[in-house]
């Protein structure tokens, strides 16, 4: 046996609970409310394109930042959707997934050191990544049931080492949605400060009680200073296809796709062309009807959450909600999470993931990223273990 350890960088770095409480799940034979996984179906012309693209040979290398013709159509939806232009051969990087986009993005323009502020609730990968390459994260808390912040504590949260902000718009696992007015103000703080934006936008469709997207790229002077995660793989029930991109000013896409490169050499070639095919091929009525699909999954499930006493802060968007555990027994999350799935056979994640301190105990985070079958099934299970 070798005398070594791993390196230090990944000796801080945890498994994700995500992840383990999906094993946790499948080894007590229960429902996987855990993991994002998004196991609705897959639209036929995302699959069809896919197919014809293995059929006609797409399934070599492509160039590092992705095919001409997904960079393309992302560039048109840009403009349609979020309001963002972007040009596609220099501007729009093509990676494994929006985390590995985010990652990315991380390597390139983050130094050991540099101070990143996160919003918290936060998504757990944002702060692995950022610990993975050593940058250090400041956390400005949000206040449940709205998630809402203060703007002077945003303020104070800057210090001479602070180098980015993150914004997760719809956001995991709170399901926020950032007002325009709140979005306005971190982008007045990043220009004020000189400020790089990171801000993650993979559940940009998913929007309720007749929300609209905003993009903080859109606004006034800050597509030169903002990184534009997004992606297809919740909106199209394709997770496993790993299909995600960035969106910068030239100077910050060329060192993100250096770092792509080095990473990954491509994404899968044949899911890109599946991925093209869904936005050009899809109308806005599946848009549409995502959204009603997804809020009525939303309701669903928020009910039988209330039913069961374990108060749900109501999503805006995105596919995830926090409910109140804290009178379940146990003294932390996982305790508690591994309650709830011994007694009621439901995965959550432990709010411990989430946040930095004592108060991650009292949540835990389900998805209702769910077919109808499963979702109904699990709001019975709950309900059964009414406190």
């Amino acid at each position: 046996m070798i005398n070594r350890a791993v390196s230090q960088r990944m000796a801080e770095l945890a498994q994700s609970e995500i992840r383990a409480m999906t094993q946790a799940c499948a080894s007590a034979k229960g429902l996987n409310m855990a993991q994002g996984v998004c196991d609705t179906p897959v639209p036929p012309t995302v699959l069809q394109a896919a197919q014809r693209a293995i059929k006609d040979g797409c399934n070599v290398y492509t160039r590092f930042d992705g095919l001409p013709e997904l960079r393309q159509a992302l560039a048109g939806k840009l403009a349609h959707y979020n309001g963002i232009k972007a040009d596609s051969e220099t501007e729009i990087v093509v990676s494994a997934g929006a985390t590995g986009a985010f990652h990315c993005a991380s390597e390139a323009l983050l130094d050991p050191g540099d101070e990143v502020i996160l919003f918290e609730p936060y998504y757990q990968y944002h702060i692995s990544a950022l610990r993975a390459v050593e940058a250090v994260p400041v956390i400005v808390k949000m206040r449940a049931p709205e998630w809402s912040f203060a703007v002077p504590q945003l303020e104070q949260a800057v210090t001479s080492k602070t180098k980015a902000i993150i914004v997760n718009s719809p956001g995991n696992p709170s399901g926020k949605v950032f007002t325009r007015e709140e979005l306005e103000a971190i982008a007045g703080l990043a220009r004020r400060q000189d400020l790089f934006v990171f801000t993650d936008e993979i559940y940009e469709y998913f929007l309720y009680d007749g929300r609209a997207h905003v993009s903080i790229a859109a606004l006034p002077d800050m597509a030169e200073r903002t990184i534009t995660i997004g992606g297809y793989s919740k909106t199209f029930s394709v997770t496993g296809w790993r299909i995600g991109y960035a969106v910068a000013a030239r100077p910050w896409a060329q060192a993100i796709g250096a770092v792509n490169d080095l990473l990954y050499v491509c994404a899968p070639a044949p899911l890109q062309m599946g991925v093209t095919g869904g936005i050009l091929g899809l109308s806005e009525d599946f848009y549409a009807d995502l959204v009603r699909s997804y809020q009525r999954k939303r309701d669903r499930f928020c009910n039988a959450l209330v039913e069961a006493g374990l108060a749900p802060s109501i999503p805006s968007g995105a596919y995830y909600v926090l409910a109140d555990v804290s009178k379940l027994p146990g003294s932390t999350g996982k305790a508690r999470a591994m309650y709830l799935l011994e007694k009621a056979g439901v995965a959550g994640v432990p709010g411990e993931a989430f946040f930095s301190g004592e108060e991650g105990a009292n949540f835990i985070r389900f998805s209702y990223a769910k077919t109808d079958e499963d979702l109904d099934e699990a709001c019975c299970r709950l309900t059964r273990v009414k406190l």
